[in-house]
């Protein structure tokens, strides 16, 4: 499935005392690899979000391997899982510039009508984009 790699360099404000990132700020790396991956197929958020559809994330995984750090250019994988219906499935990969493994994580996002705010099915823009 469409892959992409986006890369990140982690601010001082992310990490704790010990210099190393936040636990909870890898979700906020994930989001900037999946906006990263739809950028790629020619939507953004925003676009989406202007042509009534949302995508709120329903289910969050992240394995913790090892740390990364202040100052760390992170690459992150953003691979989709398989063809979107009424969800929409992600796996990552963040790797720092070692090429050593710092997370494995997984996402579920839903489509929901913006103005009816009920499930729907994957916009037929994005299928084409993936067939």
């Amino acid at each position: 499935m469409k892959n992409t790699l986006t890369q990140i360099r982690v601010r001082y404000g992310e990490t704790d005392q010990m210099g190393i990132v936040y636990y909870g700020n890898y979700a906020q790396y994930l989001e900037q690899g999946r906006t990263e991956w739809l950028r790629e197929l020619g939507f953004s958020y925003k676009w989406m979000e202007a042509n009534d559809v949302h995508l709120p994330v329903v289910h969050l995984s992240i394995d913790y391997k090892l740390p990364a750090f202040y100052d760390d250019l992170l690459t992150v994988k953003t691979t989709l899982k398989q063809l979107p219906t009424v969800k929409i499935e992600f796996y990552y990969e963040i790797y720092n510039e070692s090429k050593q493994l710092l997370i494995t994580a997984t996402t579920v996002l839903v489509f929901v009508n913006s103005t009816t705010k009920k499930l729907m099915k994957a916009p037929q823009y994005l299928l084409e984009k993936l067939s």
